[in-house]
């Protein structure tokens, strides 16, 4: 099994601790007046998203995590399970509602994302970066907020509410940001 010493230590690489994966999300390193050089770093448990800070000495290593990624597409929601496909093995994996939290919200069936492995067990997904839906239901534009910058809620075709402009009307394609859930722009 690979290993990174502290010197390989940098923002995104996976590695094993108190055996379980964790994502680095940050490193910072530190060299005191005196003494051995130290790497402060912040660690995200790829299962849980608990966080912990940890400070190692420039003589340390920590086990790679034996991660993988593939590309995949979300199927349907079975009632607490979201379902996904993977598109190389077209084998069907799950992940509980909790464990995928608000990310869902604007993915429809169909939709690619990444499907992130951990001993070729699904532990994570990472959705596409913006995604075009369409209007379902928004309040008519009044009369007169056409000149300057008037949001006013919309609901998408999966559920969810995103703030557009006045002049989106029912049955528009919209762009959204997935992480920030802003309009981005009308679509075709």
């Amino acid at each position: 099994m690979a290993v990174f010493n502290a010197g390989e230590f940098r923002k995104g690489i996976k590695v094993i601790f108190e055996d379980g994966p964790f994502e680095m999300m940050s490193c910072e390193f530190v060299k005191p007046g005196k003494g051995q050089a130290l790497y402060r770093t912040r660690l995200r448990n790829l299962l849980s998203g608990t966080i912990l800070d940890r400070t190692y000495r420039s003589g340390d290593s920590l086990e790679a995590a034996d991660i993988r990624n593939s590309d995949g597409m979300y199927s349907y929601f079975d009632g607490s399970n979201y379902v996904f496909m993977d598109n190389e093995s077209f084998e069907q994996a799950s992940l509980a509602a909790d464990v995928c939290g608000d990310q869902m919200r604007y993915i429809k069936d169909g939709s690619p994302c990444q499907l992130m492995y951990w001993n070729d067990k699904l532990i994570g997904i990472t959705p596409p970066k913006h995604i075009v839906l369409e209007i379902t239901f928004t309040e008519p534009a009044a009369r007169g907020n056409t000149a300057t910058n008037v949001t006013k809620p919309a609901t998408v075709e999966t559920g969810a509410e995103v703030r557009v402009p006045s002049f989106i009307d029912i049955g528009e394609k919209i762009k959204i940001d997935t992480e920030t859930g802003e309009y981005l722009g009308r679509s075709n």
